[in-house]
C-alpha cells in the first residue's frame, strides 16, 4: 500500500492496493495460460482472467471517483500524482486486454470485448479510458477506429460480393438443370408415345397373325378333305355317292362294259 495514497486518503490507497492484487494475479495467470495446451482448459482459464479484469476496471473507476471527489482538496502536485497514478493503472490493465484479445482470438473467441458482461455497454465501459487520453490518443484511437471500421466494411462487401456471387451460379445452375429436366420430360412424352404406337403395331400384328392361321387351317382342312375324296375315288370308283372332282378325269371303265361296247 503506497504512503503517499494513505497520507491522501486510506479509501484510495486500499483501491489501490486491490488493483495491484488483480494485477499480480493477471501476471500469474497468463503466464499459467501460455503453458495450457488444453483448449477447454486454456478457456476456462481466459474466463477466469476475463472476470479479474472486469474487477479490476470497476475499481479503476471507483478509483477515479474518489480522485475527483478529493481533487477539490488537493494541491495540484498532489492531483497530478493521482491522475499518472490512474493513467499507469489504465495503461497496465489495457496492457492485459491486448494479451486477453490474442489468446481469445488464437482460441477462435470472437468476444474479444472485454466489458461485455451483462447489464454493460461498451460505450460507458470506455468512458473512463477516453477521458483519461489526450487529444493526440483520441485522435489516433479514433483513427484506428476508422480504420478497423473501413476493414469491417470492407470484408462485409467481400461477403456481400461472394453472396452474389454463390446466388448467381445458384441461378444458373438451377435454370440448367430446369433446362435438363424439360428435355427428359420431352423425351418421356416422345418414348410414351412411341410405346403406345408399338403397342398398336404389335397388336395389329398379333391379330393379322392370328388370320393368317385360320386361313392356313382352312387350307390345310380343303387340302385334307381333297386327298381324301381322291383316295376315296381311286378306292371305290362306283361310288355314286361321290361325286367326281372337277378337274380330274373319269374313272376307266371296266371290261366287261367295253366288251358290251363293242358287240353293239
Amino acid at each position: 500500500m503506497d504512503d503517499n495514497l494513505s497520507s491522501i486518503s486510506e479509501e484510495l490507497a486500499d483501491i489501490e492496493g486491490k488493483i495491484n492484487d488483480i494485477f499480480r494475479a493477471l501476471s500469474n495467470g497468463f503466464q499459467k495460460l501460455e503453458k495450457i495446451k488444453d483448449s477447454n482448459r486454456k478457456s476456462r482459464q481466459l474466463e477466469e482472467l476475463t472476470d479479474k479484469m472486469r474487477d479490476c476496471k470497476r475499481l479503476i473507476k471507483e478509483f477515479d471517483r474518489e480522485v475527483k471527489d478529493l481533487e477539490g482538496g488537493n494541491d495540484s502536485n498532489t492531483n497530478k500524482m493521482l491522475s499518472e497514478k490512474k493513467q499507469s493503472m489504465i495503461k497496465e490493465l489495457n496492457s492485459y486486454v491486448a494479451l486477453k484479445k490474442q489468446h481469445a482470438s488464437n482460441l477462435g473467441n470472437k468476444r474479444i470485448d472485454l466489458f461485455d458482461g451483462p447489464g454493460e455497454s461498451y460505450g460507458e465501459d470506455n468512458v473512463l479510458l477516453a477521458s483519461n487520453m489526450t487529444n493526440q490518443q483520441l485522435i489516433d484511437s479514433g483513427n484506428r477506429m476508422m480504420d478497423e471500421t473501413d476493414e469491417a466494411i470492407e470484408r462485409s462487401k467481400k461477403v456481400v460480393q461472394e453472396t452474389v456471387n454463390v446466388g448467381t451460379e445458384t441461378a444458373a445452375a438451377l435454370k440448367a438443370q430446369t433446362e435438363q429436366m424439360s428435355r427428359i420430360v420431352n423425351e418421356l412424352d416422345s418414348i410414351h408415345f412411341s410405346l403406345k404406337k408399338a403397342s398398336k403395331l404389335v397388336k395389329e400384328l398379333g391379330r393379322q397373325i392370328a388370320t393368317d392361321k385360320c386361313i392356313m387351317a382352312l387350307l390345310f382342312i380343303i387340302v385334307i378333305g381333297v386327298i381324301a375324296i381322291i383316295i376315296v375315288k381311286l378306292v371305290n370308283p362306283n361310288n355314286k355317292d361321290i361325286q367326281d372332282i372337277p378337274g380330274l378325269a373319269p374313272p376307266v371303265q371296266s371290261q366287261s362294259r367295253r366288251l358290251l361296247w363293242n358287240s353293239s
